[in-house]
């Protein structure tokens, strides 16, 4: 059940068997069933999620109750609601599984027991985190400086395998254009082709 989480550690940062086998030891297996949550919004995040199995989004719901994908997360991704985790605090966002899943969880005693007694954790994390930053700052500058067209072109190179397991609607929620205007894109290209 471990061995995805071990070759992502491994990728990121070098651990002996033995700090390798306690770190792994502190996660908890989850079997979510498709349409089921993981968090909803007002629930305090306490954990941080590896994807094992399955495919979930994690997504917010606006004023006008329109949704609003942040991310997904396939096999070998982490997921996790970091404000709420970090802070605390209640949720802005749900987390759900678009098929049936499997997550290992951490819990944040874990993790903080983890940087204490594995101090290579600390860097995992801060490599990881680092990583997500720079990600979530290159999509933000593409949403504000990139056409619709643009952006779904890049996320079908980007994801193909990612692409063939959401729905249309899903898509354009990450994108944040209507169902519709992604319609309407498609045809745009299917016509140049």
């Amino acid at each position: 059940m471990t061995t995805l989480l071990k070759q992502n550690i491994a990728s990121h940062i070098s651990l002996s068997d033995t700090e390798m086998e306690g770190f792994c030891n502190l996660f908890q297996h989850k079997t979510i069933q498709k349409k089921s949550f993981l968090l909803r919004e007002g629930e305090v995040c306490k954990f941080e999620g590896f994807v094992t199995k399955g495919l979930f989004r994690v997504y917010h719901i606006d004023k006008n109750g329109l949704e609003q994908i942040l991310y997904f997360a396939i096999e070998n991704w982490w997921i996790t609601d970091i404000d709420s985790f970090t802070n605390e605090s209640p949720s802005q966002l749900f987390i759900e599984a678009i098929e049936d899943s499997e997550v290992l969880v951490i819990s944040k005693k874990d993790k903080e027991f983890a940087y204490s007694n594995l101090p290579k954790i600390e860097k995992l994390f801060r490599v990881m985190t680092q990583k997500t930053h720079v990600a979530l700052q290159r999509r933000m500058i593409d949403n504000l400086s990139k056409t619709a067209e643009s952006r779904y072109i890049e996320f079908l190179e980007k994801y193909p395998k990612l692409v063939q397991r959401l729905s249309n609607i899903q898509i354009a929620a990450y994108l944040g254009i209507t169902n519709v205007f992604l319609s309407n894109i498609r045809k745009k290209i299917a016509v140049r082709k």
